[in-house]
């Protein structure tokens, strides 16, 4: 039986989430889908940059407002992150004080006012997609460019010293148990919680069965997935037989070129989401790797949910507890053994069930959706 809440929250995006196509927004897009399913009504705010409004946000909520994000030099003169000093604006404190509701930051990168004294007193809840500080060191590893990697070590730098304001959250959303015990330990006495990331999956749509091409995919112009895109071009899909498809969103022409050199590889830039939901279905092997522990990979649930067999490194998994599901190869003789083994062996109904019950409630937005809404109404 549906279960009908009718309260009523502020969520503050640090992005316009729509359309759902990447990482963090695809978290919030499909929160505020679960929490309006569920009869929260929500005021949204997001800012928006590279991306223009979106009147299908308009159907989940009962409020939507947009907000500029000061880009640019000056936003950066300043010792706070510069992804949290360009989401500064006046306009969005004052719509805050229009209401007494719960304020959700999503992300630290939205968290200007989480520590604001007009907003003392309210209850204030921190969605952590990340440890900021950890993601954007790392990031800074796989970035080409002396002015890039300077720049993604100065953030992380001000990410640390920033990561303060969390103390001032009644409530925090970790997505990995990494992450929980991480934030649990910097701020003893906090409530910390872990809640997995909202995803495009009601049930396993897994299929039966095999096909013969192997997927990568992600959002191609994060550094930390071409970096991981590129590894496996030159240490792993040029050395097989199989065709190797790579999808996703602004690929480099440095990619573009990697993939082009090898006649049993291409490159979809752009996919719709119609295509890629095709290749997740399709593909025989997901074969999923990452240089950075940080957060909970949402290629890796989607694949799950979705997609046939996945091949991962230890990394992909740190903190998720997804372990029993996957191939773990580490190594690229590792990943080839695997994915020559797995290429002619069919996903059995019994592999498709196991995911079911291990997936379902834990990772259901359905269910996850209540209890954020227990958390916030009832416990705190």
């Amino acid at each position: 039986m549906e279960v009908r809440m009718d309260k009523s929250i502020n969520i503050v995006a640090f992005n316009v989430p729509y359309p759902p196509n990447y990482g963090g927004v695809i978290d919030v897009y499909y929160k505020l889908s679960a929490l309006h399913a569920a009869g929260v009504k929500i005021i949204l705010h997001c800012f928006a940059y590279e991306r223009p409004p979106a009147r299908e946000l308009a159907l989940l909520c009962e409020e939507v407002y947009y907000y500029r994000r000061r880009t640019g030099w000056a936003a950066n003169i300043t010792l706070l992150p510069y992804n949290v000093y360009s989401r500064k604006s006046p306009e969005l404190i004052a719509n805050l004080l229009k209401n007494d509701y719960p304020v959700l930051f999503e992300g630290l990168h939205s968290c200007y006012y989480i520590g604001d004294k007009r907003l003392a007193g309210r209850c204030k809840i921190y969605r952590a997609s990340n440890i900021e500080h950890d993601y954007y060191r790392l990031l800074a590893r796989s970035c080409h460019g002396l002015t890039v990697k300077t720049f993604m070590r100065i953030e992380a730098w001000r990410f640390k010293r920033y990561q303060r304001v969390i103390a001032h959250a009644c409530l925090t959303l970790a997505v990995s148990a990494t992450d929980t015990a991480y934030l649990r330990q910097t701020f003893p006495g906090k409530r910390i919680e872990c809640m997995a990331t909202f995803h495009a999956n009601d049930e396993i749509t897994a299929q039966p069965g095999l096909s013969g091409f192997i997927l990568y995919h992600g959002k191609l112009s994060v550094a930390e997935n071409e970096h991981a895109a590129l590894y496996l071009i030159k240490h792993v899909f040029s050395r097989l037989n199989h065709p190797c498809v790579i999808a996703g969103m602004d690929p480099s022409r440095r990619l573009a070129d990697a993939a082009a050199a090898h006649p049993n590889i291409t490159l979809e830039a752009n996919p719709s989401s119609e295509r890629m939901n095709q290749l997740i279905r399709e593909a025989q092997i997901h074969l999923l790797i990452t240089f950075q522990d940080t957060g909970l990979k949402l290629k890796l649930l989607n694949s799950l949910f979705a997609g046939r067999h996945v091949v991962v490194n230890r990394l992909m998994l740190a903190g998720s507890g997804l372990d029993p599901l996957c191939h773990v190869a580490d190594t690229p003789d590792e990943m080839i053994d695997t994915c020559n083994r797995l290429i002619s062996l069919p996903l059995s109904p019994e592999c498709i069930r196991e995911r079911g019950d291990f997936l379902i409630p834990a990772y259901s937005n359905r269910h996850q959706a209540k209890r954020l809404y227990d958390m916030i109404y009832e416990d705190l």
